[in-house]
């Protein structure tokens, strides 16, 4: 299933995608939550739906109706790993990490699947990151990692967007990272009963239409069983929560023999196998 938050004229709502249509959540005519929040996290109300799927699909209408957004608007958290797939910390050369690095980017960061990305006038290099997120589904605190899977309700894409002056001028990544709109982010939650194995799909990042990225979440160094659990050794995990899972090799600060970073006008697409493509303009800020 696949569940995508929405804005139409003062309407703010999310819904079900179905054959590149959408159906408003008013209109499956189960009393489901305002929030997707709420939603996630009620497993029962999505078991309802799957149930009812086809009856629905007389009440979808053309999905470029309406202005797609960032899949959860205020998501408790936004975690995001570091140097989380081999081919990166190659390219940067440098070891992969014993354990998970970690930063936070604010929700108000996040931007929708086709907005624009504002390049801030205090910034010299801007990047690019493709990356797929997992949304978490469950509460859970100290969640081992047999178990961890069991938390994971879907996963969406992020651009992962970085000043990379400034974040290797802190030498910290969080102020870099945290620009609004340095989070596109969509263009909808997957649910995981969709992808049977999130270990094995295709990650591209085109800028304007040149492929830059190119690799697999195969090469991650560390698999989503021990994200989940490594993060929930730290802190609660709460439903809608997102944990960005790194980024592969062919990001532009590490191009040779040159660097390859985003300019005003350029194009940015994420595309991940099975959920979908992101893409977003690069504009000036005014």
């Amino acid at each position: 299933m696949k569940i995508a938050s929405y804005k139409i004229g003062d309407e703010v709502d999310y819904g079900i995608v179905l054959d590149g249509k959408l159906v408003r959540r008013v209109a499956t005519s189960i009393k489901l939550p305002d929030d997707i929040t709420d939603f996630i996290a009620e497993r029962a109300f999505m078991e309802v739906l799957r149930k009812d799927l086809q009856r629905f699909q007389r009440y979808a209408e053309p999905l470029d109706k309406f202005h797609l957004l960032p899949p959860i608007l205020k998501p408790g958290k936004i975690i995001c790993l570091g140097l989380n797939y081999i081919d990166h910390a190659e390219e940067q050369g440098v070891k992969p990490p014993a354990e998970p690095i970690i930063f936070f980017k604010p929700r108000t960061s996040l931007t929708g699947p086709y907005d624009d990305i504002v390049y801030p006038k205090i910034v010299k290099q801007l990047d690019y990151e493709g990356e797929l997120v997992i949304i978490i589904g469950k509460r859970g605190k100290n969640i081992r990692e047999e178990d961890a899977m069991e938390y994971v309700f879907g996963y969406t894409i992020m651009n992962d967007v970085s000043a990379r002056d400034i974040q290797f001028g802190d030498k910290q990544w969080t102020r870099g990272k945290s620009f609004d709109t340095f989070a596109p982010c969509g263009p909808w939650i997957v649910t995981k009963d969709e992808i049977p194995d999130p270990h094995r799909l295709k990650i591209f990042t085109k800028v304007n239409n040149e492929l830059r990225q190119n690799s697999s979440t195969n090469n991650m160094v560390f698999k989503i069983p021990r994200i989940v659990s490594s993060m929930s050794m730290v802190m609660t995990l709460e439903p809608g929560d997102m944990i960005s899972t790194g980024t592969p090799a062919g990001v532009g600060y590490f191009m040779k023999p040159e660097p390859k970073l985003l300019s005003v006008g350029d194009v940015v697409e994420v595309s991940i196998e099975n959920i979908g493509t992101i893409r977003n303009r690069v504009v000036a800020e005014v």
